[in-house]
């Protein structure tokens, strides 16, 4: 029997240049993040801020650098729009806007430390590699300890910005009852930025930190103490279904509910320990609900991540519900209504995160 002709299909030569040169965008990205890791490392962006136009000379002088090594990554930075280049007097340029993103560390737009995560995805391909062959999970803990320090340093800055500003005053009631002095559960801490700038904010409340990877644990317990914070914060070792019950008035998941195998179990363990007319703060990256309503940028990096991390380490805790960080608004509020919740808000937005008022 003859096999049926299979047709080929033709090709539009436009399509095909365009894709392959937005495929080339996406790889000259990846060369980037290499380069701003090291511009980070070296301080070639802080020997540019604020400056005016340099010499790659004088740029090479501040940052105390070999000159060609300089001169070649000045190039490079200027083809990716990174920098500014004046072609009249060869000298290069860091742009207001671009110093707040690449040398400002207290901006809520600085981005560099956030090229760990790419880095300890690579880093980790084998792992990932036999997760989507056996369907075996990767817990947080076994990757590569650059990710740990880059999701940290990619939300800090935003959570300085937002959270004790905007984020909190948007939950009804729940600044008073802060001001007055409750107990504050971060569950899912990592770091403890979340949790020392609310302590730091609020000096009449206490604030108790819990994550399952002891070496964020450990990160968390140095900031306190750095922040002399030690007093008002603990911070232990614990699951997102079995910390103590202090009768919280107040309990927080910042991008932290989708990476639990079953966020359901973590959800009513919340409601156990909540205080009456306690409230829960959940914060979770930006996502519609449908997937047509998600192809962006930014969902473009969340499902990314979420494909070789959150999504792995829910599977490593069971994978009872694997939300993903694209869960959208409807899935969250479900898991929320299983465990006894009736009130489920969205209280703010950003371009990176949804915030949630939640009571029983």
């Amino acid at each position: 029997m003859m096999e049926a002709l299979v047709e080929t299909p033709v090709i539009d030569q436009e399509k095909l240049e365009a894709f392959a040169m937005r495929a080339i965008g996406d790889l000259g990205a990846g060369y980037t993040g290499v380069m701003v890791s090291l511009g980070c490392k070296l301080g070639l962006y802080r020997a540019l801020a604020g400056a005016g136009p340099l010499s790659a000379k004088e740029v090479a002088a501040r940052a105390e650098c070999a000159e060609r090594y300089v001169r070649e990554w000045l190039n490079a930075q200027a083809a990716g729009g990174y920098i500014s280049y004046h072609a009249s007097s060869d000298t290069y340029e860091l742009l207001p806007e671009q110093a707040m993103v690449l040398a400002d560390e207290e901006s809520p737009f600085y981005i560099p430390h956030a090229w760990n995560v790419p880095a300890s995805m690579w880093f980790d391909e084998e792992k990932a590699l036999n997760a989507f062959r056996t369907g075996r999970g990767v817990a947080w803990g076994e990757h590569d300890g650059r990710l740990a320090c880059g999701v940290a340093a990619f939300y800090r800055n935003g959570y300085r910005a937002s959270l004790v500003s905007q984020w909190l005053p948007a939950l009804d009631g729940v600044v008073a009852q802060l001001e007055a002095g409750i107990d504050v559960a971060d569950v899912g801490c990592g770091h403890g930025h979340s949790t020392l700038l609310m302590a730091e904010a609020f000096p009449k409340s206490r604030f108790h930190g819990f994550d399952t990877h002891a070496a964020s644990i450990d990160e968390a317990r140095q900031s306190a103490s750095a922040a002399g914070l030690e007093a008002q914060t603990d911070f232990s070792l614990a699951r997102a279904d079995g910390y103590p019950d202090r009768r919280y008035g107040l309990i927080c998941f910042f991008d932290t509910l989708h990476d639990l195998g079953d966020p359901v179990a973590a959800a009513r363990h919340a409601a156990e320990t909540l205080a009456p007319g306690g409230t829960v703060m959940l914060v979770e990256p930006f996502a519609n609900d449908r997937l047509e309503d998600n192809l962006s940028p930014v969902a473009q990096l969340y499902y990314a991540a979420s494909t070789s991390i959150c999504c792995a380490h829910a599977i490593s805790e069971g994978g009872t519900l694997v939300l993903g960080a694209q869960a959208g608004q409807v899935r969250l509020a479900e898991v929320f209504r299983k465990a006894g919740f009736t009130h489920f808000r969205r209280a703010a937005e950003t371009p990176f995160n949804l915030i949630f008022e939640v009571r029983r």
